[in-house]
């Protein structure tokens, strides 16, 4: 993909329309062709009526630009009905003449195939309309309905190219809809995308009972755009491609440091502790203490004035600051003065996308300055391997982005080779700390040592892991199996 722009430096090629549509003007190097037609094709319920009328609606509300929908399926109350949840008030835009909505009911009796037929009636209702509210915007949805009557491949074709060629020579910039079509063809005629200027492709699909939306540029002329599928979605707010800045390598670093809460983990690491806006990866099975580790980073953050944003897909807030409580992590306090908040939710509550975009939502409102996402392999069952390890990076480059200092736990499976599991993962962490049990002398002690840590020193010893009320601590780790059972003395020793 090409190098990133911004919206008004991408006009230095074609013109640009800015969408207004949240990662899609991104994506499309700034929007879609000015003054040309764009085809968004897709199955049923993909999302197609919903991104022409976000097209229209932000373009009368933000950019000045009015527009006007003409559906040959759904009338003017049912679509105003559909988008008022969205915050889309279609009547107002009406009534101040930023928008015009017209349905057009084809009838297979109204239409007669002969040598003579054409569009003509339809270019007098749709220019009008053009002229009376001075629209920049045209939507048609869908081109099957406007079509489905014709039997004639012949004038089917000519239509086409005559509708398309309609649309350039008035100046707008539009959006047709069309179905899919069958047996690989993106639409139904296997010709619209032809005489489009930018193709746009939505899918829904559904893979292990977790259904997903994808977007892709399948081509814009004159324009670079990013090529490959994107994750989105549909809620409240509209239609929403997954942010894609964050696949950048051009975020800035930090040479300040932030304790990791712990002065014994401090001092593995030059005595100073994670790098600000560092990632930072903590594994282990079962038991070792992952949670404690990422929650006393985080009352650390929080205890020096920070702000920490909490993601927990096991336990409940309440649950945490208890179980913390117990091992000596204050949490409770923070979250009352509101330093620290929790975003607590089941795993399969939503798919890979909802909790992406949730996440850069939460990141967004409340502007933490660390974030704790405890633990990713919780939404291992929402996709593949590749899935998750792409909504990682998405997430890993966005917090850096914004400079934010970020801690994964992850549950790893038994076995000697415990980091082996995290091979397809580490790659994207600047800091990876393991910790497993190991039982030495009839007792099961947590055992910790860092991986790796980039740009920085670190130690490479093997240190023992105790939680007490008293907080986190990290001793000499016994060696052998005879070694005296120094764990649970230490533990209880005031």
């Amino acid at each position: 993909m090409a190098g990133r722009k911004t919206a008004g430096s991408a006009n230095r090629g074609i013109p640009k329309c800015p969408t207004g549509i949240c990662g899609l003007d991104e994506i499309t190097d700034g929007g879609l062709p000015r003054g040309r037609p764009t085809l968004v094709c897709g199955k049923a319920g993909c999302g197609k009526t919903l991104l022409a009328m976000e097209f229209i609606v932000r373009g009368a509300r933000d950019f000045g630009e009015p527009g006007v929908f003409m559906s040959f399926e759904e009338t003017g109350p049912e679509l105003a009905q559909n988008v008022a949840s969205l915050g889309f008030d279609l009547p107002a835009l009406i009534r101040r003449r930023k928008m015009a909505v017209d349905h057009v009911q084809i009838e297979r009796s109204e239409i007669e195939e002969t040598g003579e037929y054409d569009l003509e009636g339809l270019f007098v209702r749709l220019g009008s309309m053009i002229d009376e509210i001075g629209a920049k915007r045209v939507a048609l949805d869908t081109v099957e309905s406007l079509f489905s009557s014709l039997s004639n491949e012949g004038i089917l074709r000519a239509e086409l190219r005559r509708l398309f060629h309609w649309l350039k020579d008035r100046g707008v910039t539009a959006i047709i809809t069309g179905e899919q079509g069958r047996d690989g063809l993106l639409t139904r005629h296997g010709l619209e995308e032809y005489v489009s200027d930018c193709v746009i492709f939505l899918d829904h699909r559904v893979t292990e009972q977790n259904a997903t939306r994808r977007l892709r540029v399948v081509k814009y002329r004159g324009s670079a755009h990013g090529t490959n599928e994107f994750p989105t979605l549909i809620d409240e707010r509209g239609l929403s491609v997954l942010p894609i800045s964050s696949l950048g390598l051009n975020y800035p670093v930090s040479r300040r440091y932030v304790s990791s809460g712990c002065a014994d983990l401090d001092a593995m690491l030059e005595g100073k502790g994670y790098r600000e806006g560092s990632s930072i990866l903590v594994s282990g099975t079962a038991g070792t203490g992952k949670t404690s580790l990422a929650a006393v980073f985080a009352e650390s953050v929080c205890r020096r004035g920070g702000r920490c944003l909490y993601f927990a897909f096991e336990e409940s807030p309440a649950q945490i600051v208890r179980n913390m409580a117990s091992v000596g992590i204050g949490l409770g306090p923070h979250a009352r003065t509101g330093r620290l908040r929790f975003e607590a939710v089941r795993p399969n509550y939503h798919g890979l996308e909802g909790h992406l975009l949730g996440l850069h939502g939460a990141v967004d409102r409340f502007r933490p300055s660390a974030v704790v996402i405890d633990p990713i392999t919780g939404l291992g069952s929402l996709g593949s391997e590749n899935d998750i390890r792409n909504m990682l990076t998405r997430i890993v480059g966005h917090l850096k982005n914004l400079n934010v200092t970020s801690i994964f736990t992850s549950l790893t499976g038994t076995g000697e080779h415990l980091e082996q599991g995290e091979v397809g993962i580490s790659s994207l962490m600047d800091t990876w700390v393991v910790v497993r049990m190991v039982e030495t002398a009839n007792e099961r002690r947590r055992h910790l040592s860092i991986l790796k840590s980039r740009g920085m020193a670190h130690s490479s010893r093997v240190r023992e892991l105790v939680l007490s009320r008293r907080g986190l601590r990290l001793v000499e780790a016994a060696e052998g199996a005879d070694a005296p059972a120094i764990g649970r003395t230490r533990e209880e020793r005031p």
